[in-house]
């Protein structure tokens, strides 16, 4: 019966120091994860926004529990980024974050997290498949073709191509309607 006290007791200063250290490393490097998803985020706006002069990571606002990231240039509203997403992916949900300007036209989109196929699914973040939504508007059939939308996709794979048209058309419909009120977001038409 002794041996099993003692062997508790070093199972339980095993868990504590191993505890501790962990919560060591996470607090080491819990601002460099921080600043690298920032970096993403710095880097994925720069390519779907359009040319501006603020910090649309920084200049932000929230509306209907979205964060909308709004870009200037010279003090003027040029355009708004969010993310949207669809839970129809084929393995899950695809985050994308859709870059619009102020004429309610889609700048670029660009895909944040998929779960889908590699080599097949995971062709919606070529750039060719990307570039296909640049200037779309609310009123496009944004779908793929195969629905009767407009947008191309993939052999052997609708799914995936499907599920991101379905979250950028929810999205430049919620920009639609944040872009009717430019004073909500402190911009100017």
């Amino acid at each position: 019966m002794k041996n099993n006290y003692s062997m508790i007791i070093v199972l339980g200063i095993f868990s504590i120091v191993a505890a501790f250290l962990l919560s060591m490393t996470y607090q080491g490097t819990k601002d460099k994860i921080e600043e690298a998803y920032r970096q993403e985020l710095i880097k994925a706006l720069n390519i779907i926004l359009p040319p501006h002069d603020n910090q649309p990571d920084k200049d932000t606002i929230n509306i209907d529990d979205k964060t909308v990231y709004v870009a200037k240039k010279d003090g003027k509203l040029v355009g708004i980024a969010f993310k949207t997403l669809s839970s129809k992916g084929y393995s899950g949900d695809i985050d994308v974050l859709v870059g619009v300007e102020t004429n309610n036209r889609i700048y670029g989109i660009e895909i944040l997290r998929h779960a889908e196929t590699p080599g097949l699914g995971s062709k919606i973040e070529s750039d060719k498949f990307k570039q296909s939504f640049k200037g779309l508007t609310a009123s496009d059939k944004i779908a793929v073709k195969k629905d009767g939308g407009i947008i191309d996709q993939f052999s052997g794979a609708t799914i995936s191509p499907r599920a991101v048209c379905e979250a950028v058309s929810n999205g430049i419909k919620f920009a639609e309607n944040v872009l009717k009120n430019p004073q909500v977001i402190g911009g100017n038409k």
